[in-house]
């Protein structure tokens, strides 16, 4: 399977690439250059690492494949959300209490930097406050309220508990059986949104390449980065290429599996409609393993994501598809014409939970070579601060990034051949759990 040519078709329906602001796009490598770091990928990590370290006065490149926000910080479903994708209990089990209470800290900060960024740089993505995480069964509603008791709690958090008779005020749906509401977290346009990061970089001092991909890394006290039209040598590297990283480290490869994940946006929606399928105009997202999530767009869509391809094929006749599962959720819009449907692939761990750190050192220099990885689906706000991360410990500030870096990720089982079977056997059973109730 060419994964990489099947994310180029997959994103030629994208409804986020066809609504993007026009402009702004970046020269390709041309010749030999030397720069403090070195960034590749021009996801929302690697455009925010550099928006962060160009602020911070280092000299820095950032090297692109395709194009900026080419990959999942483009095509994303656009939820912003607390916490991460695991839950705060399998950091507890590795971190302790203490560590996860930071962990847990550091996602809303997360969330308080997208607001902070759109201020402070102007960024047009549509962003608007509120999230909303619903159960399709009674049973799962009492441990969604559980869990955000818990959450208030341990985590002095408070997620608004919603109840099953009040649940059709936030939702124009019979599916669901209760749910919590967080007006902190909210939603957006995600490619708006990175492609309003990557010109933050550039006007800090930082310079962006688009198709650039990196083909060879040599490491060392300096790091050289073999491209097919020059090299780039730098003192730090950061990592940040997602499931595309082609090969660069190898031994990185192991910990994260590419999963398909897939989107549907109606037609414009009468006014009256869409505002009353969300009355709220929050981001909706059920608790199912395998989960469908919603909202409504500016422009007044129904943005639907529901699809998930652990093979990596995507689902025959994607459009009708994404149709059919939004009317489940939405009998209202039987009739509504799915006008964009499209997807990507995003990295996931085992555990769920992000896998940061530093490439072991070789020879008499100190680890220089970071990486970004494992996001499992819930990186929007999460990958703009892991930037930040990145940034405090090139600049001599590792804590908050050795905080993440002591999470332990064991490799998928069956090596190259029978790790995608495997896990495509394993979602099987998660998806039965979830039609069982």
């Amino acid at each position: 399977m060419d994964l990489l040519r099947t994310d180029r078709d997959l994103a030629t329906q994208s409804y986020y690439a066809a609504t993007a602001v026009p402009g702004g796009a970046w020269p390709a490598l041309a010749g030999d250059a030397d720069c403090d770091v070195a960034v590749v990928g021009g996801g929302l990590a690697g455009v925010s690492a550099a928006l962060e370290l160009a602020e911070r006065g280092f000299s820095v490149r950032l090297l692109e494949a395709q194009t900026i926000g080419f990959g999942a910080s483009g095509r994303n479903g656009g939820q912003a959300i607390h916490g991460l994708a695991c839950d705060p209990a399998t950091i507890e089990q590795q971190l302790g209490l203490d560590d996860a209470r930071r962990v847990w800290a550091m996602s809303i900060e997360a969330l308080d930097l997208i607001r902070e960024r759109i201020r402070r740089h102007g960024i047009g993505c549509d962003w608007r406050d509120g999230w909303l995480g619903v159960a399709t069964s009674a049973r799962k509603a009492r441990a969604l309220l559980a869990w955000a008791d818990r959450i208030e709690r341990v985590y002095a958090y408070r997620l608004q508990p919603i109840a099953a008779a009040d649940l059709r005020q936030w939702v124009a749906s019979g599916r669901f059986h209760g749910g919590v509401h967080d007006p902190r977290s909210g939603h957006l346009h995600p490619l708006n949104y990175t492609l309003g990061l990557a010109h933050a970089a550039a006007a800090a001092g930082a310079t962006l390449h688009e198709r650039t991909p990196v083909l060879a890394l040599q490491p060392g006290a300096r790091v050289r980065l073999a491209t097919a039209q020059g090299t780039v040598g730098a003192r730090h590297v950061l990592l940040a290429g997602n499931v595309y990283l082609q090969g660069l480290a190898p031994q990185l490869a192991a910990r994260i599996m590419p999963v398909g994940t897939y989107v549907g946006c109606t037609e414009r929606l009468d006014a009256a409609l869409a505002d009353a399928l969300i009355p709220s105009h929050a981001a909706v997202c059920d608790t199912n393993f395998v989960l469908d999530y919603f909202r409504t767009t500016a422009d007044r869509r129904l943005l639907y994501g529901g699809r998930v391809s652990y093979s990596t094929v995507t689902p025959a006749d994607l459009t009708q598809s994404m149709r059919r599962r939004m009317a489940l959720t939405f009998p209202q819009l039987r009739d509504a014409r799915i006008e964009y449907a499209w997807g990507g692939f995003v990295d996931i761990t085992r555990n769920r939970a992000p896998d940061f750190g530093r490439l072991p050192a070789t020879g008499d220099y100190a680890p220089n070579v970071y990486y970004l990885q494992g996001f499992s689906g819930h990186g929007l706000a999460l990958a703009g601060l892991a930037g930040r991360l990145v940034a405090e410990a090139i600049s001599g500030d590792a804590g908050r990034f050795d905080v993440f870096a002591r999470l332990r990720h064991r490799p998928f089982p069956g090596g190259r051949r029978l790790r995608t079977p495997a896990l495509v056997l394993g979602m099987a059973w998660y998806r039965l759990r979830d039609l069982l109730g």
